[in-house]
């Protein structure tokens, strides 16, 4: 953010109510130069689809909702593998 504000010479902190309406083009120029959300969420969702289409490791990983970088998966991965499902008759 304050790279992006550097360039076009825009000084200090200053309150969006502050900016002239120069200032707020020069940053909207600025910001188009660089990739922002929802660029971002199609090229990682772009490349995980790939991941799936090509059916490597990390792909099947993707597809069966386990952990993807080498987690170990015996304890924990929860968040991945979602709530405990009980197996009845287990205990004693």
């Amino acid at each position: 953010a304050k790279a992006i504000l550097v360039d076009p010479g825009i000084d200090g902190p200053r309150r969006t109510r502050d900016l002239t309406e120069e200032d707020l083009t020069t940053l909207r120029e600025e910001v188009d130069k660089y990739t922002t959300e929802g660029d971002l969420r199609r090229y990682v969702n772009l490349n995980i689809k790939r991941l799936k289409e090509i059916q490597c490791y990390r792909g099947r990983r993707h597809i069966m909702g386990l952990p993807v970088r080498g987690q170990g998966t015996k304890n924990n991965a929860r968040t991945r593998k979602g709530k405990g499902v009980a197996i009845p008759g287990k205990k004693k």
